[in-house]
């Protein structure tokens, strides 16, 4: 499978998630060389949904990752995550 774009992170996330702000960053540019370049894009996102209270991070970050599992481990080589809820993210 292809490699996705950032836009195309975006589109998925908020497909499946209730997201209140998502950011997604495509970092792919910063590990040019580096043997897993070859493998997959690198993008940091940042994501405020209500489906994260309660949750502790690995759960949250558990969600995004079956979210993207199209993707993964061919097309995302790496994945930065910020998981908030709407309460964290107003602080």
């Amino acid at each position: 499978m292809d490699a996705p774009d950032a836009a195309a992170v975006e589109a998925c996330l908020r497909e499946g998630l209730p997201v209140q702000a998502l950011a997604v960053r495509d970092d792919s540019h910063l590990h040019a060389g580096h043997a897993g370049a070859r493998e997959g894009r690198h993008f940091h996102v940042r994501i405020v949904s209500p489906a994260f209270l309660g949750l502790p991070r690995l759960a949250r970050h558990r969600l995004v990752y079956d979210r993207l599992s199209r993707w993964m481990p061919r097309g995302i080589h790496a994945l930065a995550l910020e998981t908030l809820t709407p309460d964290e993210a107003s602080r």
